[in-house]
């Protein structure tokens, strides 16, 4: 500060400045981190909508059942037998290990229009297609209560995050 200058300019001007910044600051936090929380959200939903969609808007696919025959590193095989009019038995169709399948069991399946790749129906495959939705829950339950300051429903989020990929894990 120079020596001649009154202390007091000084004050009133950082002082009328830094509740205008400290509010720009807040509300651009608040829009960024809104943002990221949200598109956690929807890449979750993105990631989930691959799979859901056979399970969820099933009306009118080849539903049936599927017995494993043999499973290998990621996915197992084994003869699919309908049980939805319209569709055809296979020799072999193709379902992602991933989801807990055992050799020997039968599972309810919907086949992937097109191709003999099949995903579980049912309960547990609701579930299952739904797990990236549970992540993304998570993630941004975090982004809401550090980011956002919304400590309740960042607890909400975390809570139905878990709840999900729980429900999961029992269900497969």
């Amino acid at each position: 500060m120079i020596p001649a200058m009154p202390a007091t300019a000084h004050r009133r001007k950082s002082a009328s400045l830094a509740p205008r910044l400290g509010r720009l600051g807040r509300w651009g936090r608040f829009v960024v981190m809104g943002a990221v929380a949200v598109l956690i959200l929807i890449a979750g939903v993105w990631a989930s909508w691959g799979t859901a969609q056979h399970v969820v808007l099933s009306k009118g696919r080849e539903q049936g059942t599927m017995t494993v025959a043999s499973c290998d590193d990621d996915r197992c095989t084994g003869p699919y037998r309908p049980v939805s009019v319209g569709s055809r038995a296979r020799e072999r169709v193709v379902l992602d290990a991933s989801v807990g399948a055992r050799e020997g069991r039968t599972y309810t399946v919907v086949v992937k229009p097109g191709t003999s790749d099949v995903v579980r129906s049912g309960p547990a495959g609701m579930l299952y297609a739904w797990v990236p939705l549970g992540g993304g829950l998570l993630l941004a339950s975090v982004v809401v209560a550090g980011g956002l300051g919304l400590t309740r429903v960042g607890w909400a989020m975390a809570g139905s995050g878990i709840a999900l990929l729980t429900a999961a894990f029992v269900a497969l």
